[in-house]
């Protein structure tokens, strides 16, 4: 039932900030959609007890795979699915929480807050780059496995 309900918020979440960035009418359900996967593969590795930053790089690069996707198919650009749906992972709380603590000169926890802030925002970016890395490599093997399946054919037919 917590996971309905992680799902459901995520998705709403979303998708509402989907409206408030204008985008296309067409594309919210899947922002939404790709806003909710990212989300909920973050709660689950910490489900599993892996550390925010793994929790949040898996999160950044399912969202920016699903992106990749939705955005191919509703030919959309990118930017749209992965501004949306990385809206759930940022550690907006947690920057907040930095400034809060080194305003009341609690320095040390400030700096602790800080780095994690730091370094799950790094994780996010790192699972965009290595997301897009990824695709781009199975997009060029895909092509050059379907020119040399034709060449092949091509071949046999003239024997």
């Amino acid at each position: 039932m917590e996971y309905l309900i992680q799902l459901f918020f995520s998705f709403l979440a979303t998708a509402s900030l989907c409206v408030i960035f204008n985008a296309p009418v067409k594309a919210i359900p899947y922002c939404g959609l790709v806003g909710a996967v990212g989300w909920m593969i973050y709660y689950i590795a910490l489900e599993f007890q892996l550390t925010e930053v793994v929790a949040a790089f898996l999160g950044a690069f399912v969202v920016a795979i699903c992106a990749q996707i939705y955005a191919r198919r509703l030919k959309t650009p990118m930017i749209v699915f992965i501004v949306s749906g990385f809206i759930p992972l940022v550690p907006g709380g947690l920057a907040y929480n930095t400034m809060r603590y080194f305003v009341e000169q609690n320095y040390m926890l400030g700096l602790e807050t800080g780095i994690r802030a730091f370094l799950i925002s790094g994780a996010i970016a790192m699972g965009i780059v290595f997301s897009e890395v990824i695709f781009q490599l199975s997009i060029k093997f895909m092509k050059k496995s379907l020119t040399s399946m034709q060449s092949f054919i091509r071949n046999k037919r003239q024997q």
